[in-house]
């Protein structure tokens, strides 16, 4: 599955650099830069598992920030790149990644875009199970969870104020939504 993740960013870098490249000599990029907060939901299928005794809660808030990029590709569309990074309560200490975005701009500047790259999610096992006072250490298993992400997301300008909401997947498996606000450069 990670070669195929691989691949596909590869494959979205391949056709954003020489398109990039065309549109810096054409104009200039569009800087955003950000705060987001939004809900994980990690998707744990547990009706197999014998878990008796522990209350499980896979979902948690992440609050944090983004930097994108994006080159204008003729009149309508739009390539760039995008970071994220975020801390979260519950089952989520942290959750960070990078994504190539492609998207349509409007003659009043929204934009409405997909996205694929990568994420990392870091959980917090003790959080996930119900028992807060676990160490993650003690448990000898490596706690952070990394996959492709594909999503969705629209932005809309207020002056020079960007009102955002995204909404991605990591691997089919959990849904990510995100709601923030940026600033334009």
């Amino acid at each position: 599955m990670k070669k195929i993740a691989y691949a596909t960013i590869a494959a979205f870098g391949a056709i954003a650099l020489p398109a990039a490249a065309q549109a810096q000599g054409a104009a200039k990029p569009e800087v955003t830069i950000g705060a987001q907060v939004g809900l994980h939901d990690l998707g744990l299928e547990t009706g197999d598992a014998d878990l008796e005794g522990f209350d499980i809660d896979d979902s948690g808030e992440i609050y944090g920030g983004f930097v994108a990029v994006d080159f204008p590709i003729g009149e309508t569309l739009f390539i760039g790149a995008e970071g994220n990074g975020s801390f979260g309560s519950g089952p989520i200490d942290a959750d960070y990644g990078v994504s190539a975005r492609f998207g349509l701009k409007t003659k009043g500047g929204s934009k409405i875009y997909a996205r694929g790259g990568y994420q990392w999610i870091d959980i917090d096992a003790g959080e996930l199970v119900g028992v807060p006072d676990l160490d993650d250490e003690d448990l000898g298993i490596s706690t952070t969870v990394d996959d492709y992400l594909v999503g969705v997301g629209v932005e809309v300008p207020v002056s020079k104020i960007v009102l955002r909401a995204n909404i991605d997947t990591v691997s089919f498996d959990t849904v990510r939504g995100t709601v923030g606000v940026g600033f334009k450069f």
